[in-house]
């Protein structure tokens, strides 16, 4: 019965259930679309508020740290390689196109702007991030805006609590989001039920198109984090000229708990441990630079972010304009990065980047049933991508101990606090 109570399993049973119904009964299913649209709007509410929240509190709480040499090499690979990520996504799902054959004739919805399919000269998108109106992009979900206004705000905030020691307004700004989170958790509840309808709907329109769509989703994900992965491997080999013959086994373990627990916080113990005592990064570096990347080095997400962009709008039927993929990609990165936080797990997500980017949303019941399986694929990446930031910046300082790599010498890592990293962990989960 404990086992029945898991979030994901009841999700998973609900897509399976709802998979079934849909094409055992065909299109009568198409009667239980409201209730799954009623769970999306119930979903779509809550981004504005988390999103502005999200953003004036991670910019308004920065004082400045992490300064230096080690931290500018750190964001300087994990901004390159989550780039090549969003990139190598956008090159994949071209190629691929895994949500072809699942084209929707239905409206995309009527409170976004209908501009998916209006290119826009490079002049007026970039216009167009700016609002003349910030209540008006609120009231129309036009997220850019949204964002853009919340970092000039957060970062006027950090200059008056420095000037005046009130931190007051970032404090109750830090309340909002906690109870818009706390919004969300109740509307996950009836996440089962939601996916349900959704997926008999979809089932019962599209037909067995929606098994192989699901498959090429997955493939996609999947071939793309070979790829990464492989990219690391070369990279880090290139530049500090170890052994990559013996990474397999110093990896084992951590990919070992990421790829059970699609967890990167439960890793994380685990990653720092071996990161010292068999890779033979020095215990500062590997500090420093596996709890930033727990939450802004996660590459497997932003490969994924960017894919599901591109199925969407090849689920859609929608041409997306240069100007489009570019955004695409920034959002993909600023997820990553921290900027945007956006917890509540993956169909918060992927509602956030339809939003922004006025895609249609009938396939996201279909990438929530399945997100366990790309759940693995990207801890997987966010996991070990992390220690090979760790071997890169290390690397640089001479701070990696090649008779530890080569198993010639034994050090110990130190005993780590847990409740020190109680809150980047839980939002490291969220891009799990």
């Amino acid at each position: 019965m404990k086992t029945l109570s898991n979030p994901a399993l009841q999700i998973g049973v609900g897509a399976v259930g709802g998979l079934v119904f849909g094409l055992v009964v065909g299109e009568w299913a198409a009667n239980l679309k409201f209730i799954g649209d009623i769970f999306i709007r119930l979903i779509q509410m809550s981004i504005v508020p988390l999103v502005m929240a999200s953003v004036i509190v991670a910019t308004g709480s920065m004082a400045g740290a992490g300064t230096g040499k080690v931290a500018f090499r750190t964001f300087k690979w994990m901004l390159g390689f989550s780039f090549v990520a969003a990139v190598l996504a956008w090159g994949l799902s071209v190629v691929i196109r895994p949500g072809a054959g699942m084209v929707f004739a239905g409206e995309l919805d009527s409170s976004l702007k209908a501009s998916a399919d209006k290119a826009l000269g490079w002049q007026e998108t970039l216009l167009n991030f700016v609002s003349t109106n910030v209540f008006n992009a609120m009231s129309t979900a036009t997220m850019v805006p949204i964002i853009i206004f919340s970092l000039l705000f957060g970062i006027a905030l950090r200059k008056q609590i420095n000037k005046t020691g009130d931190t007051s307004v970032l404090t109750f700004i830090d309340q909002v989001q906690q109870i818009v989170l706390t919004m969300i958790r109740l509307v996950m509840t009836l996440a089962p039920i939601g996916v349900f309808c959704l997926l008999a709907a979809l089932a019962g329109d599209v037909g067995f198109a929606v098994v192989t769509t699901t498959l090429k989703y997955l493939g996609t994900t999947l071939l793309g984090v070979v790829i990464l992965f492989a990219l690391f491997v070369a990279v880090v080999t290139a530049r500090t000229r170890l052994d990559p013959l013996k990474l397999p086994e110093k990896l084992a373990e951590q990919t070992t708990i990421a790829v059970t627990t699609t967890s990167s916080a439960v890793t994380f113990p685990a990653v720092l441990k071996n990161t010292v005592e068999k890779v033979g990064v020095s215990q500062k570096i590997a500090n420093f630079t596996l709890s930033i990347g727990l939450t802004m080095g996660s590459y497997g997400a932003v490969l994924n972010y960017m894919i599901v962009v591109m199925f969407l709008a090849q689920a859609g039927g929608v041409d997306l304009s240069i100007g489009q993929i570019v955004l695409g990609i920034g959002l993909a990165i600023l997820l990553n990065m921290g900027t945007i936080t956006v917890p509540g797990g993956f169909p918060v997500v992927a509602m956030f980047l339809a939003t922004s980017l006025d895609l249609p949303f009938e396939a996201v019941g279909l990438l929530i049933a399945v997100d366990w399986f790309a759940g693995i694929f990207r801890t997987f990446l966010n996991v070990n991508g992390d220690t090979f930031v760790a071997m890169l910046v290390a690397n640089a300082d001479d701070e990696i101990d090649r008779d530890v790599y080569n198993g010639t010498k034994i050090v110990t890592a130190e005993e780590i606090d847990l409740e020190e990293y109680s809150e980047v962990m839980a939002r490291a989960d969220q891009a799990d």
